[in-house]
């Protein structure tokens, strides 16, 4: 079995590939596949892996969520398969936002990270699937054929009746805060949290550091924060960064 091995501490960050259009009137039984990761070396790795399957078709790569976003609209593919810690939108954030289109792909998350928080966070934004990075190829590859199928598929590492008792538990719990926040808001969340100022998040949203102000301070409000230190703690219970960060 091949093994998808990619180091933890890779920080080689560069654009994604141009998308590749020449699925359109795909033969079929082709399951077409979308892959995001901020690292190029890992998409690199994984279109390697993927594309000695005979009925996988990669058409394109995003390296941040917002790309990621955008493309998903664009290439309309089968499947996407996503890393958590993304720039500007994470895994989960993304995974949400996609989840509410008309036409969506399934997705699959692929992730360093084992805490039943993220996989449960992951699952409740309408991931079809959560591979581990440790895990084999073979794994990855199964993920995908269950997602088309209509399944979940989770690392075999991961407890289903932990995941199953969790979502029990989950359903029954009042309205999470962060499920209030516009998309506009969640945006300025995950740049906040990775140290963007806000003219930086006003260039990157396209909206004026005024609109930016605002959007913060309706969702500082609307999570019951006062200050930068209790945000970034937030923003680690919600698994928007890494426990490290």
């Amino acid at each position: 079995m091949v093994v998808l091995g990619f180091a933890n501490g890779i920080t080689m960050r560069q654009k994604s590939r141009a998308p590749d259009t020449s699925h359109q009137g795909k033969p079929a039984g082709v399951i077409t596949v979308m892959l995001a990761d901020d690292h190029q070396i890992v998409r690199q790795g994984l279109r390697a892996l993927l594309e000695t399957e005979p009925d996988l078709q990669i058409i394109g790569e995003a390296a941040d969520g917002s790309e990621t976003v955008q493309l998903v609209e664009t290439l309309q593919p089968d499947i996407l398969v996503v890393d958590i810690m993304m720039g500007g939108m994470n895994g989960i954030e993304v995974t949400r936002q996609i989840s509410k289109r008309a036409t969506k792909p399934k997705v699959v998350v692929l992730s360093m990270y084992s805490n039943e928080a993220y996989v449960i966070e992951a699952l409740q934004a309408g991931a079809s699937g959560y591979v581990l990075k440790e895990a084999t190829a073979n794994e990855l590859v199964r993920a995908i054929h269950e997602a088309i199928a209509g399944r979940r598929y989770l690392s075999s590492s991961l407890s289903e009746r932990a995941i199953q008792a969790y979502l029990q538990k989950t359903a029954t719990t009042t309205l999470d805060p962060y499920d209030m926040l516009s998309s506009r808001e969640r945006e300025v969340l995950h740049l906040a949290v990775e140290d963007h100022t806000n003219a930086e998040i006003a260039a990157r949203l396209f909206i004026s550091r005024r609109t930016v102000e605002i959007h913060r301070a309706n969702m500082m409000r609307k999570l019951g924060l006062s200050n930068r230190v209790q945000l970034i703690r937030y923003a680690i219970q919600r698994g928007i960064l890494p426990p490290e960060k």
